[in-house]
């Protein structure tokens, strides 16, 4: 992390005395009573003292502008990713607004402990390195990192044109949302999994909770706007944690769920991260049969994960959300029935007949339009310095079904 601003200081050779230079820097100029207090500038060729350097301190870091900060440009626009249809809307429970102005996201991503912003000259994606040496090879790792979680390589702008022109109803959303932005991500499968176990039957804001509450056993990163954030915990370590104590922590008869499937995940070969990369290359329903021998695991659930972490574009989560939009315009035969498994694999078919390999990312859109505007941003709190486990809502959060 930079240092904060210092003042500048002029050459020998400049024109203008150094202390006058300092004292024009900050935005207001300063009191009568300071500048009585302040010594007579000092000639041309003298130093400023260090001892007047604190008396007009740079603003707190996360109020800067992003240009005064380590930020790196992503190859990723505003109509590529938005960070409000893309962090906060039910992919994953682990980003935390960090300032609102610039709007601002932070997680661990990886190693990594990173914020997402939008440059102020222009509409790219940027993101700053929280725990890392700006001189190092870790700005280019963490780059490269970001890329892969953020699905990067994927012309969201080109899909978005499809599916505009195959469905009348994407178009009226899409319209809606401001015509782009709202991408999927590309999660660790473990981080991914876990977080989805605790999604049964849930709200937001208890999901957020219990999600922190796991990625609290991981190594320790840092602290942004209040947060403290961790790596995510290996399946070894998730392995250790007793049903008993996730219970206290509030997670009811989840913790059973999460326990049982870190223990399923130690016996797979190889281990469970090798074994949940590897569905990766398997086709979808291989995958969705694969992962649901795992506690706490069902077909939403599953299609949950392989969408958004094992590169199953054309997985098709199907909620209360989802099944409202097919039967009131897909398969409006199907309104007055009750979903059920059978029901969903209907549903699921309709939207690949439509939308293609890609379905699941026009369905991800569908699902954000399903959402009131104002619980959009899912994550949002009344306060960047509030703690994750006592942060104020200004809305009831929505209901995610398993």
């Amino acid at each position: 992390m930079r240092p904060p601003l210092l003042p500048r200081v002029a050459s020998a050779a400049s024109a203008t005395p150094p202390r006058r230079q300092r004292t024009v820097r900050p935005p207001m100029p300063p009191s009568p009573a300071l500048l009585s207090s302040t010594p007579p500038p000092a000639a041309p060729t003298e130093t400023p003292k260090p001892e007047t350097t604190h008396q007009h301190p740079p603003p707190a870091r996360r109020r800067l502008p992003l240009a005064d900060e380590e930020w790196h440009p992503l190859p990723l626009s505003l109509a590529e990713l938005s960070l409000p249809l893309t962090l906060p809307t039910g992919q994953t429970f682990l980003w935390r607004r960090t300032s609102l102005s610039p709007l601002r996201f932070t997680a661990a991503v990886g190693p990594h402990l990173v914020s997402l912003s939008h440059l102020p000259d222009d509409d790219r994606l940027a993101f700053l390195l929280h725990n890392g040496d700006p001189a190092s090879p870790s700005v280019a790792t963490a780059r490269a990192a970001l890329c892969d979680y953020l699905n990067a390589a994927v012309p969201l702008a080109d899909l978005w044109v499809r599916f505009t022109a195959a469905d009348a109803r994407f178009a009226e959303v899409a319209a809606r949302l401001g015509g782009g932005g709202a991408r999927v991500l590309r999660q660790d499968p473990v981080e991914c999994l876990f977080q989805f176990l605790c999604s049964s039957n849930n709200n937001i804001a208890r999901i957020e909770k219990m999600v922190w509450t796991l990625a609290g056993y991981g190594e320790r990163l840092g602290e942004v706007g209040g947060f403290v954030f961790h790596r995510f915990p290996t399946v070894e370590r998730l392995a250790q944690v007793s049903e008993q104590e996730l219970r206290e922590a509030g997670f009811g008869y989840r913790a059973k769920y999460v326990v049982g499937t870190a223990k399923e995940l130690m016996a797979k070969p190889g281990g469970g991260a090798k074994w949940l990369a590897l569905l990766r290359d398997r086709e979808l329903p291989e995958v969705i049969e694969g992962l649901c021998t795992l506690p706490g695991v069902g077909p939403k659930v599953a299609a949950c994960i392989a969408l958004f972490s094992l590169d199953k574009n054309q997985a098709i989560p199907v909620d209360t959300h989802v099944w409202k939009v097919a039967t009131q315009y897909m398969l409006p035969e199907l309104a007055g029935k009750s979903l059920t498994p059978k029901l969903s694999i209907v549903v699921a078919d309709a939207f690949v007949a439509k939308f293609g390999e890609y379905a699941g990312w026009a369905q991800n859109v569908l699902f954000i339009g399903q959402l009131p505007a104002k619980k959009l941003v899912a994550t949002e709190v009344t306060s960047d310095t509030a703690k994750p486990t006592k942060r104020k809502r200004a809305t009831k959060m929505v209901e995610i079904q398993a």
